[in-house]
């Protein structure tokens, strides 16, 4: 008797939705089972954030511009998809990064890991800290451990071991920019839990990070183009991976411009209903929305409901073009940071064209600029043409740039970049708990969550993609 398919909907067609289907296809058919896909999302494209821009020659990311290449589940996914010659590393040539400091550029000191010191010399060298805020960084060496594995704020355990100034000129435009949150608000175990390991285990966050790195260096990366390369990307731009999943998934239906509005249970499947007036039913589901999304479609689930409280930041970047003799600064790295006692409008600025040598035609420059942070929103309020003036005026002032570019992008993310609050993951713990309990086959995943990289997503597509198929097999028998 021939086994009628399962059906599975995912709702969000951004990078985790699309991975939660590419998964969800690849282990039914590994357990030799039918299932028909769904994935809706609600706006004209698929790829959520990621939107890559060719123009003059330029390949520009509007969205996010690469990827962490210590985390597996996205080069996973790029050999899944027979993508794996299209990886690029960065210029070896661009390894420098400075941050912005009373007025000038100071480059960041060798051996930091991420952003925690880890070579003396070097460190006590830099004019980012006062001799009093060296010593105190020092000073992790000798202080006792916490006792106990609380959750508290990234900030307020960077400087009880590395103390004010070690947050506030270097951790904070480093790691903070990462979320564009405030480090005293964002929680240690759900952003950098490798802090808190290290302090347990080495009672010194230094010693702790210094160990990681020594044995980091014994394990060489995969694949050979990760090998000296922090981050990748793809010879045509991040467009590539969401081209990839879209291509593996042409038996699936793709539904664009399409809302969910209500999930709700009928029987031992669930009723998706759309803003269009139409229905669907799934046997499974697979929740890739934004947290106040998911919220707003399973108001029954007291837990999930609060999970509308995850505060959202907006943030924009601004890519500008040049000739590259108009430049007036040497860009002989990967870009700058400025922290956010600066008063600066941008956060950061990367120098594409010198980091990835693949984005921009020879003599010329790519410039990308960062725009907004937690407590720092008020730039959405301006026009786009408001907001590269003052940009500009920010690389005239640090860089001396004073013509206008050749042409310039302005992308908004509203509401794009989720905070993770102290007790965060228990937080998220709680939630799914309780959604299990009421809605068997539902699952949520997505930045909201566990992680806002683009490995994070696909990791989390792939963990809800194997939940929802254990989830399903055992039904096929009954």
């Amino acid at each position: 008797m021939e086994q009628k398919p399962k059906h599975v909907v995912i709702l969000g067609g951004g990078i985790t939705g699309l991975s939660a289907a590419f998964y969800v296809k690849k282990f039914f058919a590994e357990q030799k089972l039918p299932v028909s896909i769904t994935v809706i999302e609600q706006s004209e494209v698929l790829g959520g954030k990621i939107s890559t821009l060719y123009k003059d020659g330029f390949i520009i990311e509007k969205g996010p511009d690469s990827f962490l290449a210590r985390k597996m589940a996205m080069i996973d996914l790029t050999r899944e998809l027979g993508l794996e010659d299209q990886l690029v590393a960065t210029n070896p040539q661009a390894k420098k990064t400075y941050i912005f400091h009373q007025g000038r550029l100071h480059r960041m000191p060798a051996g930091l890991v991420l952003g925690i010191p880890t070579q003396v010399l070097p460190f006590l060298k830099t004019n980012l800290l006062s001799l009093k805020g060296k010593l105190r960084a020092g000073m992790d060496l000798l202080l006792p451990r916490r006792k106990g594995n609380l959750d508290e704020s990234l900030g307020g355990f960077l400087e009880r071991r590395l103390g004010r100034e070690v947050v506030e000129h270097i951790a904070e435009p480093l790691l903070a920019g990462i979320y564009a949150g405030d480090t005293h608000k964002l929680s240690l175990q759900a952003t950098f839990p490798q802090f808190q390991a290290a302090e347990m285990k080495f009672g010194s966050l230094i010693k702790g990070m210094l160990m990681n790195k020594r044995q980091a260096t014994v394990v060489t990366p995969t694949p050979a183009v990760a090998k000296n390369s922090m981050f990748l990307s793809y010879q045509n731009g991040l467009q590539t991976i969401v081209d990839g999943l879209v291509g593996a998934l042409k038996e699936a239906k793709l539904l664009t411009r399409q809302t969910a509005i209500a999930l709700t249970p009928v029987d031992r499947s669930y009723e998706i209903k759309l803003a269009s007036g139409d229905s669907i039913l799934a046997d499974g589901v697979i929740v890739a929305l934004p947290a106040f999304a998911a919220a707003n479609l399973l108001p029954q689930i007291p837990l999930v409901k609060a999970l509308s409280q995850i505060p959202y930041v907006s943030v924009a970047n601004v890519i500008l073009a040049f000739d590259h003799k108009d430049i007036g600064h040497d860009l002989d790295g990967s870009g700058f940071l400025v922290p956010r006692n600066e008063g600066r409008f941008i956060t950061a600025c990367t120098w594409t064209s010198a980091k990835w040598k693949h984005t921009a035609p020879s003599e010329k420059a790519l410039l990308r600029c960062y725009v907004g942070r937690s407590g720092a929103e008020g730039w959405t309020e301006l026009s786009d043409d408001e907001i590269v003036k003052r940009v500009r005026k920010d690389l005239q002032e640090i860089l001396g740039i004073k013509v206008e570019p050749a042409f310039y992008e302005v992308t908004r993310l509203l509401h794009s970049m989720p905070q993770y609050p102290v007790g965060h993951l228990e937080t998220i713990k709680a939630a799914r708990n309780q959604l299990k309990a009421s809605m068997p086959k539902v699952f949520l995943a997505g930045a909201a969550y566990q992680g806002v990289g683009l490995p994070d997503c696909i990791q989390q597509g792939k963990e809800a993609a194997q939940q929802v198929v254990d989830s399903l097999i055992a039904s096929f028998s009954s």
